[in-house]
C-alpha cells in the first residue's frame, strides 16, 4: 500500500539534494507518494510565515515527513526553524545514528553510535532576559518528565535493537541542580533495564574519549545543547556532515532530516552530496516497514563508495550531485 509522507525540499541545497533522493526512492520502488510542503525561507517568501499551517496540516494528517535543510532568516524576531517545528509537534527524541560507510576513508571503520538527544528544553527554549547593557542572562531549562522520556527511549531502543550498552552526557559537576537532575533521571531509569550495561561521562570528557576511541560507544544520550554539538563531532568521524542522518519525533510523528544546513554558498551549482539526505530517507522508510526498499538503497549506496571513485566534492571527488545520484541509481 502506497504511503503518502509531507516532502519539504527547503532552501538552498535542499530541493537539489531533494530531487535526487525522490529519484533514488522511486528507482528502488519505495511504495511512496509526496505531499509537497514548504518551509524556512522560501516559505517566508511565498506566504509571510516561516512555518506555514498548510505545512502543519499535511504533517499532522500524514505523520511522516522527510525534510531538506532550511533557512531562517538573519534577524531579531525570526526563530528556528527546526526549533519552531520540534517545539509545535513536542518531537521531544533527536536521534542521529553515525555508522562508518565502506568506502569512506576515515581515522575509524568501525564507528557504530546512535546519539539520542533531547529536544525541547535546556538552553534551546531560547529564554534570555538583558540584565544591563553588559550582562545577558540565559535560563537552561531541565525537568524530570522530559528527561525521563528521552532517556527511556535510548533505553528502549538498546533493548528492541540488541544494542548492549547506554552512556549519559553530562555537566553535572558543575551544573549540580539541572544537569544533576538529568543524571539522577538517567541512573533511576537504567536500574529498570539490568541487562544493559550504563554508564555516564561528563561533557568535557566525553568529547576527548570520542576522538580517541569512539568505538567504545553504543547508545549516547543527553540535554539538548550537548546533543547538538555532539552529533556534529561524531559526523566527523565517518567523514562530514553531507553523511549524517536524523529523525526528530514521538510516539505518533515522525521528520527525518538531514543535519546539515542550507549551505547556501553552493546551492544551484550542482554540488551537494545527497548522502545524508538519503540515509534520512532510508531511516523514514525502516520506520515505514519498508525495510528491503532501505537495506537496497543502502547497499547500492555502499557499492558506489567502495567500488568506484564517484564521490562529490566534499568527499574529495569530483561528481556533481547528479552524477553521484546516477550512479546509485546504476547500483539498484
Amino acid at each position: 500500500m502506497t504511503k503518502t509522507i509531507t516532502l519539504i525540499e527547503g532552501d538552498g541545497i535542499g530541493p537539489e539534494i531533494t530531487a535526487q533522493v525522490v529519484r533514488v526512492l522511486n528507482a528502488a520502488g519505495a511504495p511512496l507518494s509526496f505531499d509537497r510542503q514548504s518551509l524556512g525561507q522560501k516559505a517566508w517568501e511565498q506566504t509571510g510565515s516561516l512555518i506555514p499551517e498548510a505545512t502543519l496540516q499535511s504533517i499532522r494528517r500524514n505523520q511522516v515527513a522527510l525534510k531538506a535543510p532550511c533557512t531562517t532568516p538573519i534577524g531579531k524576531g525570526f526563530r528556528s526553524v527546526n526549533v519552531g517545528l520540534r517545539l509545535a509537534f513536542d518531537l521531544y527524541a533527536n536521534i542521529r545514528p553515525a555508522h562508518s560507510l565502506k568506502g569512506i576513508k576515515t581515522r575509524y571503520d568501525q564507528v557504530d553510535l546512535i546519539i539520542f538527544r533531547e529536544n525541547t528544553e535546556d538552553l534551546y527554549i531560547g529564554e534570555e532576559r538583558v540584565v544591563d547593557a553588559d550582562t545577558v542572562e540565559a535560563i537552561k531549562r531541565i525537568t524530570r518528565p522530559a528527561s525521563k522520556r528521552i532517556i527511556q527511549a535510548a533505553f528502549d531502543y538498546a533493548l528492541a535493537h540488541q544494542r548492549k550498552k547506554v552512556t549519559c552526557v553530562h555537566k553535572a559537576n558543575i551544573l549540580k541542580q539541572s544537569d544533576g537532575l538529568f543524571l539522577q533521571v538517567f541512573r533511576e531509569t537504567a536500574a529498570f533495564y539490568p541487562d544493559i550495561e550504563a554508564n555516564d561521562l561528563i561533557v568535557d570528557n566525553a568529547c576527548m574519549q570520542l576522538v580517541m576511541h569512539p568505538e567504545q560507544f553504543d547508545i549516547m544520550v543527553m540535554p539538548n545543547l550537548y546533543g547538538d554539538i555532539l552529533s556534529d563531532l561524531s559526523s566527523g568521524l565517518i567523514g562530514g556532515l553531507g553523511l549524517l542522518p536524523g529523525v526528530n519525533r514521538n510516539e505518533d510523528i515522525a521528520i527525518f532530516e538531514a543535519v546539515h544546513g542550507s549551505a547556501p554558498d553552493i546551492a544551484g551549482k550542482n554540488l551537494a552530496n545527497p548522502t545524508a539526505l538519503l540515509q534520512s530517507a532510508c531511516m523514514m522508510l525502516e520506520h515505514l516497514g519498508y525495510d528491503e526498499h532501505a537495506q537496497r538503497i543502502h547497499q547500492a549506496l555502499v557499492s558506489v563508495l567502495s567500488e568506484t571513485s564517484i564521490r562529490t566534492r566534499d568527499l574529495g571527488g569530483t561528481a556533481s550531485t547528479v552524477e553521484f545520484t546516477d550512479a546509485l541509481i546504476a547500483k539498484l
